[in-house]
């Protein structure tokens, strides 16, 4: 923990918090440790309790003389717990770039991460899909730092209760609608509490292997637009590209995945433009603007995607500074 606490001094950090056991825990530990920091929660409103858990939030925000930023959000019950993370994260990230926060904290822990392991497992994922939650993760505006990620659920409790702490239980944890709580009370939790210390270590190792595995091949960044070259392997290039666009701040869907690989030029979601060519990737927001016929011109010698064009117009980007090898 204390690796990513010295991420967290002197600088201004943001809390994602829920009230629940880990995100109040993380709360204690950050006061203890006399970090700076202000917290952000986002109501779903499918819960009555959740209107409590507002309040308990305002209530340790004036307490410790911190801010306290809330959303009410009200999203659609198919494929909730995406869209419920779109919408957690645009709104962190709408507070970071505002408010001039330098790190995202939140309290994902060694139960979320081994869950988060055996949930790819099952469903064939190669070894940057299956690691999920690292430690300190660079995005495009900040730094995402997990300080908890080494901690189990049943420490934090035992936490809680030797401090005589209030926590909240969010009773969607005991759903088995939703898959982690199947992998949570039949898989994980079990191992964590039997192999501990023996799961953390695998996961460091598989980390160090990741790190010399894996590694972005960048050729070149301008303000928002990344050029990457491409690799003969198709996963290699779609594990760049969720890097750098979860870098801008958007996680991609597995289906998403997939219609990147077999479209090769695609906008996603009206926010983000994807070009694959046989030697280059370029990855810019998605933006319409006027274009000039000596400018298109520019670009189609140049051989810059059709979808980066407007980003580049827009930004005043040359087509002559770009590298395309």
């Amino acid at each position: 923990m204390e690796q990513s606490l010295d991420q967290l001094r002197e600088k201004k950090s943001l809390l994602a918090f829920s009230a629940g056991v880990d995100s109040t825990a993380l709360f204690f530990i950050l006061l203890k440790e006399d970090i700076d920091f202000d917290i952000a929660i986002v109501n779903y409103q499918i819960r009555e309790s959740s209107k409590d858990e507002l309040l308990y939030a305002q209530e340790l925000s004036a307490k410790y003389n911190k801010k306290c930023f809330i959303k009410r959000v009200k999203l659609q019950n198919s494929n909730f717990e995406y869209n419920a993370r779109v919408e957690r994260y645009k709104f962190f990230e709408e507070i970071i770039l505002e408010y001039n926060y330098q790190n995202l904290i939140t309290a994902h822990q060694l139960n979320d991460k081994l869950e988060w392991f055996l949930m790819q497992l099952t469903k064939g994922a190669g070894v940057v899909e299956i690691l999920g939650y690292e430690k300190i993760e660079q995005r495009e505006n900040y730094k995402l730092i997990r300080p908890l990620i080494n901690s189990t659920k049943e420490e934090l409790l035992e936490f809680l209760e030797r401090e005589n702490i209030k926590y909240f239980i969010d009773s969607t944890n005991f759903d088995t609608k939703f898959r982690r709580n199947e992998f949570r009370r039949e898989y994980s939790d079990s191992l964590i509490k039997r192999y501990k210390k023996g799961i953390i270590r695998s996961f460091q190792y598989l980390q160090e292997d990741k790190n010399q595995l894996f590694k972005l091949k960048i050729i070149q960044q301008i303000k928002k637009l990344t050029i990457l070259k491409t690799s003969k392997h198709p996963k290699e290039n779609i594990r760049a590209i969720d890097q750098i666009v979860k870098r801008m701040g958007y996680i991609l869907s597995s289906k998403q995945k997939d219609e990147i690989l077999k479209q090769k030029e695609i906008v996603i979601s009206n926010i983000i433009s994807i070009s694959i060519g046989e030697n280059i990737i370029y990855i810019s927001p998605y933006t319409t603007y006027p274009m000039n016929k000596k400018f298109k011109e520019e670009c189609r010698v140049k051989k810059i995607p059709p979808k980066i064009r407007a980003y580049l117009k827009k930004e005043s980007i040359s087509p002559k500074e770009l590298k395309n090898s």
